[in-house]
C-alpha cells in the first residue's frame, strides 16, 4: 500500500511539473495596438459661411501589420446629409493630391461613421514615375494624362458635401468642387486643418 500511495505521489508531482511551466508559458499574449486618434474641424469655407456650427469629427486608425483601419465619426451633421471622405496632402485649397476613400451618410440625428481599409500611416503616398494616359469616364473633366511626380505623402483627411444642394440646405455656400464620384461636390465640410499642413496626423503613425 505505502509503495502505491508512493507511485501515486510522484505521478502527481509530475504532473504538476509539467502543467505548471506549460501554463505560464502560454499566458503572455500580444499587447493591442492602440492606434492613433484624432479630431477633425470645420473647414475654412464652412468656417468663413459661418454654417455647419455644431459640427464635430473623430477619426480612430489601427495598425493591422498589413494595413491599417480608419474609422471616422461625425456629429452635428445636417440630417440625411450625404459627404464624400479623402485622404488629401493639404488640409486647405488647393488640396494637392487628393485620393477618394469613401462616402460617407448622415443620418436623421446628423450623425454619421465609416471605417475604410487601406494605408493610413506614415507610408501613405502617391507616386507618378512618369507620364502616362488616363483614362476619362467624365469626358471634359478628367485629365487624359497624367504629370510626372516623386513621391507625395498624404497626411491629410477632409471631407466634402457629395452635392452644392446639400450644401446650401445647410447654410454653405454652392460652390462645385471634383471631390465627388461624378466630381460634381460642393464644398469641403470639415478637414484635419487643425493640423500643420506638412504635418497631418496620419504621419504619427509609424508601425
Amino acid at each position: 500500500m505505502r509503495a502505491l500511495k508512493r507511485r501515486i505521489l510522484v505521478a502527481a508531482a509530475l504532473v504538476v511539473g509539467v502543467s505548471v511551466p506549460l501554463f505560464v508559458a502560454a499566458a503572455p499574449t500580444q499587447a493591442a495596438n492602440p492606434g492613433l486618434t484624432f479630431t477633425m474641424v470645420r473647414s475654412a469655407g464652412a468656417v468663413n459661411a459661418n454654417c455647419l456650427t455644431n459640427a464635430t469629427a473623430t477619426v480612430h486608425v489601427v495598425s493591422h501589420e498589413l494595413t491599417e483601419t480608419m474609422t471616422v465619426r461625425a456629429a452635428g451633421l445636417p440630417a440625411h446629409a450625404k459627404f464624400d471622405l479623402f485622404v488629401t496632402q493639404l488640409p486647405n485649397a488647393p488640396f494637392g493630391v487628393s485620393w477618394y476613400q469613401s462616402d460617407l451618410q448622415a443620418d436623421r440625428y446628423g450623425r454619421a461613421s465609416v471605417t475604410v481599409v487601406g494605408r493610413f500611416s506614415v507610408e501613405t503616398f502617391a507616386v507618378a514615375p512618369g507620364s502616362g494616359v488616363a483614362p476619362t469616364p467624365h469626358s471634359g473633366i478628367d485629365a487624359a494624362s497624367n504629370p510626372q511626380f516623386a513621391p507625395i505623402h498624404t497626411f491629410h483627411i477632409g471631407f466634402w458635401f457629395n452635392s452644392p444642394a446639400d450644401a446650401a440646405n445647410a447654410g454653405c455656400p454652392t460652390t462645385v468642387t471634383p471631390f465627388n464620384g461624378e466630381h460634381t461636390a460642393g464644398i469641403q465640410a470639415m478637414s484635419t486643418r487643425n493640423f500643420a499642413d506638412a504635418d497631418g496626423p496620419l504621419g504619427r503613425l509609424t508601425s
